[in-house]
């Protein structure tokens, strides 16, 4: 199987080593990739957000199968541009990635799915959201409505900070605040077959005990052994099960892979938002724990046989992962600094690329994901955090507790 992987950040540097783990895959090739995916694969040069290149790139390189990464390219209709040259792609429509692409749009299919989620209103005035805070109360959470790389969102008790982001992104959806631990559920579908990955949980906020501005996730770890042991069975019934259908009866069906973002509440599991793609850095902790062929899997996802796919396998023990930033992340990341210590396995590059002179250096906030495997929760953020204590980058920094409250026993459901 020749496979064409598109995306350049730390979940497709997960995807990759996974992809070419698999053996039916005889050729890898990224587009554009960086540095940590070069060791797996042809590196090819395309604008991933560009249907027809990219589409073009799937002849070209005779693709078997195309994975799309990030949300931006599926929402811009790559995966339509690519279907339609009958290439099997694992990524969902741009009818479709709207679950992502508009919050609005996922919470009318929630609503009329049935789907357990935050009360909300969509908001386009000032007065709106005012309206909308006062509703609610503390604390106040507003959601760009569109795309924002994982930073649209503010959760705050200041109700002028509110105020000003809603202002900031124009259209936002204001909602309850949904008090709980979070999970990331990923499921794999065809639009009709689902099959759920391990559940993991990502942190959010860029400093140590959740503290400063959200970012696009500073680590992650998996399993959730706090969590409810029918969390995943009832997630699938309640959740994906009808939201699925309700896309099927839209007549725009979800294939891909569908990241469920939970709040599990006081009264069990509410949506906090749906993704149409892996989720990062999650992906980072759940692939290193999947021992099933990912290249099987995702294509049978693509071409609609995922009801005949085995069941998943998994290794035993936990997976933890912990971002190294840019100085300066997320507010205004500096990049261009040299680093060094990023080209051990278990570095998976994020935003990175190479200097003419050879040199590896940061190309954004989030620059590698330290990884690491081991028989418990412990002893694997342990490996962990000795990989990022053998990163240098200045300015730099991370999270120093990801996975702690879980590996202490302080987290519960």
């Amino acid at each position: 199987m020749r496979v064409l992987l598109i995306g350049s950040g730390g979940r497709e540097h997960a995807l990759a080593i996974g992809l070419a783990a698999d053996p039916a895959v005889e050729h890898l090739v990224a587009a554009p990739g960086n540095p940590g995916i070069a060791q797996l694969a042809e590196l090819r040069e395309v604008t991933a957000t560009d249907p027809a290149a990219v589409a073009a790139l799937a002849v070209e390189t005779g693709a078997d199968l195309v994975v799309i990464g990030p949300e931006a390219p599926l929402v811009a209709g790559v995966a339509d541009a690519v279907r339609a040259k009958g290439v099997a792609v694992f990524g969902p429509s741009a009818a479709a990635a709207r679950l992502e692409g508009s919050k609005t749009f996922a919470k009318d299919v929630m609503a009329a799915a049935g789907v357990p989620t935050a009360r909300s209103f969509t908001c386009t005035t000032p007065a709106e959201v005012a309206a909308a805070l006062d509703e609610f109360g503390t604390p106040y959470v507003v959601k760009d409505d569109g795309l924002a790389a994982g930073k649209g969102v503010v959760v705050t008790d200041d109700r002028e900070r509110a105020l000003a982001h809603a202002a900031e992104c124009g259209r936002v959806v204001v909602e309850e605040y949904l008090a709980g631990p979070e999970v990331s559920l990923f499921v794999v579908t065809d639009g009709e077959a689902a099959l759920p990955l391990m559940p993991a949980q990502d942190f959010k906020r860029v400093g140590d005990g959740d503290a400063g501005p959200n970012t696009g996730g500073m680590g992650a770890y998996t399993p959730l052994l706090w969590a409810p042991d029918d969390l995943v069975e009832q997630v699938m019934a309640e959740v994906v099960q009808p939201t699925l259908a309700e896309m099927r009866g839209r007549g725009t069906p979800f294939s891909g892979l569908l990241y469920v973002g939970l709040a599990i509440t006081a009264a069990g599991p509410r949506v906090i938002e749906f993704n149409a793609r892996f989720g990062d850095p999650e992906t980072q902790v759940v692939l290193a724990m999947l021992t099933t062929p990912l290249a099987g899997l995702l294509r049978a996802a693509a071409v609609g046989e995922l009801a005949a796919h085995p069941p998943l396998t998994w290794r035993d023990g936990a997976a933890v992962t912990v971002v190294v930033a840019s100085e300066g992340y997320p507010e205004a990341p500096r990049t261009g600094g040299v680093l060094t210590g990023a080209e051990r396995p278990g570095v998976l590059h994020a935003g990175t690329r190479r200097r003419e002179d050879g040199a590896l250096v940061s190309s954004g906030g989030r620059v590698v994901c330290a990884t690491a495997t081991g028989p418990d929760l412990s002893s694997a953020r342990e490996a962990a955090y000795d990989l990022v204590s053998g990163i240098e980058l200045a300015g730099s920094h991370h999270r120093t507790d990801i996975a702690l409250a879980a590996a202490e026993g302080r987290t519960t459901a």
